[in-house]
């Protein structure tokens, strides 16, 4: 029977939950900032303008209207709004900048908008003849409504003042079909409808749930990462490098335009099983082991190898690093040689074979022989957790706020989640690099963990489409709200196939690609030489520095130095090439070519590369005039950022020739009309 209450398993009867249901009358859907139904936070960058999307719809015709809401998290009453925006297809955008480092909780607001609704059916009706004098009262309610709900100041004196004077208007000449297109001018008036938009009710009030965000500081989405091991940096082979000899080397990386450096580990090295030259199992005296086998008499994760130097050496890196732009990154390697101290202090944390030998890490077939692993439970927990808490919260007590992780995809997920949330409740803005070169799902899992960046496929992403397949994926699904790859050319770890035999047009090639397509890039030291002697069969280096110490000469002919300050320096004077999920990719005939662009706001950089390091590419390509609304036969000037000289495209296709030994690349800016040079 009509009104009755029916009681539903919770406990709510039918009024509760009709009531609870029509309040929420707007539709929002596909939140982009909800990652796995607001388990994670996404990411943004403290200072930068950050999009939210959100599909935003409801029935009937009604006009609706959308914002973000947004604030810093414990904080609501400094709650702010961001208007959003249609764009097609009931999606909806908006934008926020997240003034600082830190969590920020968000939502998303919708409501019918009855005076847009009223302002575009009575411009329909007026223009069609009709009359409009109940409509011009409506009008007036939904004016009076906004006054008597709470619009103030400036706002609410001016709907007051437009009130009074159409009731003037309207008492001098009467209810008359010629005074109405006049009124409907007045109130009616774009000014009118903007405020109105602003402080008008909002009929349907209907908020989305609490989404957190959080904003890093902006070394964590645009970095360029330069890697050495700091005891080859004496420039002898037979005398150990020293803090202070990596001081010696701070001009050089900061010339080539770097401000990230980092270290693999620098603790003490254990001798049990140490690692030979080319990872012999077995090591001559005097050879010093792979920094990676972590502890001896002298220490472990929170000492420092005695022949790098001091903390107080140490500590001098870090402030003259500070005076070149640089910032020092360390390696968090949870490994440790069987001579850590912690094996003797804590056993439980240790895994032991039945006969009572420590279990060496193993990833069959592989061996390492040189370190063993910690576990995570059993006895381990949570004494561990703690202890590797206060290794990292100990370097940055140091100085140190940027941390590559080793091998992150090996230890358990929960305790990354707490561990990287116990560091950023001291420090916000610590940076940790997710070293998983893993299967995806695990590599997104890290990231939405809280790791700031990620390394990634791009290093064996060679050929055109898996190239654009691979980006597309990056900078265009779910996972450009969470995950940022760093991505790195080669490391200590990797010598790509591909720079095996592409020779220095390839290094050329991989360089540009790194440094263009992505906010965060990385190179290991040889690069610039374009150093590839391997490991036979396998993609190794020869005569590893893991395994021993090396002098370099960084100037020897054929280098490629100059092509990496002018991709740092064009990196640093062009906001396009500082974001990474504006990319968009354009068509170049040959399959050989890979033909991209980037803009944010009037900086349009537009990059061409030979894939290809043997054979000279000859190519048609488009001018992405579209992107200026301008038509196919329209010019467009052009800037040529490599050898600085400016001319005009005519038309949308045109020709290029790239030699991959003269240069395998072609970087242009792109002016808009209007636009100044």
């Amino acid at each position: 029977m009509l009104g009755n209450k029916v009681t539903d398993n919770q406990g709510q009867d039918s009024d509760t939950r009709l009531r609870a249901l029509a309040a929420q009358r707007i539709a929002i859907e596909g939140v982009s900032i909800e990652i796995d139904g607001g388990r994670f936070p996404a990411k943004a960058v403290a200072g930068q303008p950050a999009a939210i999307e959100a599909d935003i719809f409801s029935d009937g015709h009604d006009s609706i209207a959308a914002a973000i809401r947004w604030h810093r998290a414990g904080d609501d009453g400094g709650a702010q709004e961001a208007r959003m925006v249609f764009l097609e297809n009931d999606r909806w955008a908006g934008t926020v900048t997240f003034p600082e480092n830190g969590f920020f909780d968000c939502t998303i607001l919708a409501w019918r908008d009855l005076f847009t609704t009223w302002h575009k059916e009575v411009t329909k009706k007026l223009a069609a003849g009709q009359r409009i004098g109940l409509e011009l009262e409506e009008g007036r309610r939904l004016v009076q409504s906004a006054v008597d709900e709470g619009a103030g100041g400036e706002a609410r004196a001016t709907l007051v003042g437009l009130l009074a004077a159409d009731a003037a208007y309207a008492e001098a000449t009467g209810d008359d079909a010629s005074t109405d297109a006049a009124r409907f001018a007045r109130m009616g008036d774009a000014s009118v409808l903007a405020l109105m938009q602003q402080v008008g009710p909002r009929t349907n009030l209907t908020e989305y749930k609490t989404l957190t965000v959080f904003a890093d500081r902006r070394a964590a989405a645009f970095s360029a990462w330069y890697e050495i091991m700091p005891r080859s940096q004496s420039g002898d082979e037979n005398r150990h490098g020293t803090f202070d000899d990596v001081i010696a080397r701070l001009p050089y990386v900061r010339d080539l335009g770097f401000d990230v450096l980092y270290f693999p580990p620098i603790h003490p090295i254990g001798k049990t099983n140490r690692k030979g030259r080319n990872n012999s199992l077995t090591a001559q005296e005097g050879e010093p082991g792979s920094p990676y086998a972590i502890g001896s008499e002298a220490g472990g994760h929170d000492a420092l190898h005695p022949e790098l130097g001091s903390f107080e050496d140490f500590r001098r890196l870090i402030a003259a690093a500070k005076d070149h732009g640089l910032e020092i990154a360390l390696d968090f390697a949870i490994q440790c040689s069987p001579d850590h101290p912690w094996i003797r202090e804590h056993p439980e944390w240790f895994d032991w074979r039945p006969d009572g030998t420590i279990k060496f890490a193993e990833n069959p077939p592989k061996k390492y022989e040189d370190i063993v692993n910690v576990h995570f439970y059993r006895g381990a927990l949570p004494d561990l957790w703690y202890a590797l808490r206060d290794v990292v919260l100990f370097w940055v007590d140091q100085g140190v706020r940027i941390f590559r992780v080793d091998n992150p995809h090996t230890k358990p997920f929960p305790f990354w989640e707490w561990l990287i949330e116990e560091v950023r409740a001291k420090d916000p803005g610590v940076i940790f690099l997710a070293e998983a070169f893993t299967r995806p799902k695990v590599m997104k899992r890290l990231a939405k963990l809280g790791y700031s960046q990620s390394y990634s496929y791009f290093t064996w992403r060679n050929e055109k489409q898996e190239i654009i397949d691979y980006l597309t994926e990056l900078t265009q699904e779910e996972c450009r709200e969470y995950m940022r790859p760093n991505f790195f050319v080669n490391t200590p770890d990797i010598n790509p196939r591909f720079l095996q035999s592409s020779g220095r047009p390839g290094f050329r090639t991989r360089l540009v690609l790194a440094a263009t397509l992505g906010g965060n890039y990385g190179v290991y030291n040889g690069y610039e030489i374009c150093e590839a002697a391997a490991v036979p069969g396998k993609e190794e280096y020869l005569d590893s520095e893991k395994y021993q110490i090396r002098a370099w000469d960084m100037n020897q002919p054929g280098n490629i130095q100059d092509d990496i300050r002018l991709m740092n320096r064009l990196r640093q004077s062009h906001p396009a090439l500082q974001d990474f999920t504006n990319l968009t990719f354009y068509k170049a005939s040959s399959d050989k070519v890979l033909s991209y662009g980037k803009q944010t706001g009037n900086d349009f950089v537009l990059i061409h590369v030979n894939l290809d390091p043997h054979n000279t590419q000859v190519f048609e390509f488009e001018v992405p005039l579209w992107e200026f609304g301008l038509p196919d036969e329209a010019s467009v000037e052009v800037r040529d950022l490599i050898h600085g000289n400016s001319f005009t495209w005519h038309g949308k296709n045109q020709w290029l020739e790239l030699e991959p030994h003269s240069r395998p690349y072609a970087i242009w800016q792109l002016f808009a009309p209007g636009v100044p040079r």
